[in-house]
């Protein structure tokens, strides 16, 4: 059985669209209010530059690109969509159109990063730790760093589901989630080499081995191993220091995704199975609408020299 082709275009589900980011180039569609499919494209920022290839290095910028250029798209598509238009602004929100005019989305979008990192960091980091520190003082327990780093990811995944399902419930999460497996399931019917059509893609699997829910839970259990070499005890040095190694987690996280999306086999079978797992919960079926959308983010993402998005 011939292999199946693996591309490094990766994408992103948006408020009412679809980013995908090419090897050259990238795109986002958003379905506006009147129905039409909006489109924005542009290039790629040193796509071979060496820190995008080097082994661990490339994955703690890949992750910080991807995080800058998400944000901002899934600002855009808020304002594209017209979501929250309907809702009377506060007075904050007059405060900055006022003050800032046409820039106030960038100032958003700039806060909401801010503001999502930092949320992220305590739930992830500084939570887990402070907890597994009171547990061990109340139960005795947890004397090795192994022992307590367990109980920290252990709190991290629990952290992590909780998050998930109380999201899950928001009406526009629920649509955000569908764009989710719109994406998964065109860029499965690309790699198939399948014409890219709704019917095509519609049959294709929502989860895909190298989602970014997958690369979440990869960095949730690679940071137990790592961590687990931390004798600090104290709980705000021992949440810093974790802090610190962040770039460490990520950069072995990113070459193990990136060895089982390769190949497919039993073993790197068994070693996705959980990320699979996980994307139960952050994609739903799409409908033939939000498909079409997610194609139309692809078509410009393909390089003209078949084989140039090879992962």
């Amino acid at each position: 059985m011939k292999e199946q082709f693996k591309t490094s275009i990766g994408g992103q589900a948006l408020f009412e669209g679809v980013m995908m980011r090419g090897p050259d180039k990238s795109a986002m569609a958003v379905r506006v209010p009147g129905g039409e499919i909006d489109m924005q494209e542009w290039r790629t920022k040193n796509p071979r530059a060496w820190y995008r290839k080097t082994p661990f290095v490339r994955g703690i910028f890949n992750m910080g690109s991807s995080l800058a250029v998400g944000m901002s798209c899934l600002t855009k598509s808020m304002e594209k969509s017209g979501i929250g238009e309907d809702e009377e602004p506060t007075r904050f929100e007059l405060w900055l159109s006022e003050k800032l005019g046409k820039n106030v989305y960038s100032v958003i979008s700039g806060l909401a990063l801010v503001l999502g990192g930092a949320i992220a960091i305590g739930l992830f980091v500084f939570l887990p730790t402070f907890i597994a520190g009171g547990i061990r003082l109340l139960t005795g327990a947890g004397d090795t760093g192994v022992w307590r780093s367990l109980i920290e990811g252990v709190l991290k995944i629990v952290i992590f589901l909780i998050y998930l399902a109380l999201i899950s419930k928001i009406a526009d999460i629920k649509r955000f989630f569908a764009y989710h497996g719109a994406e998964h399931k065109t860029i499965s019917c690309y790699e198939s080499g399948l014409p890219l059509t709704v019917e095509n893609a519609r049959a294709q699997s929502r989860y895909h081995p190298r989602c970014g829910t997958s690369f979440l839970l990869i960095v949730l259990v690679v940071s137990i191993l790592v961590f687990s070499v931390i004798g600090i005890e104290g709980a705000l040095v021992r949440s810093l220091v974790k802090l610190a190694m962040l770039p460490v987690v990520i950069g072995i996280a990113y070459e193990f995704i990136k060895f089982t999306g390769r190949y497919r086999n039993p073993v790197t079978r068994f070693l996705s199975a959980p990320g699979l797992w996980f994307q139960r919960l952050t994609t739903s079926e799409p409908d033939d609408s939000m498909i079409e959308v997610a194609i139309e983010a692809m078509k410009p993402c393909i390089p003209e020299v078949k084989g140039d998005d090879e992962w």
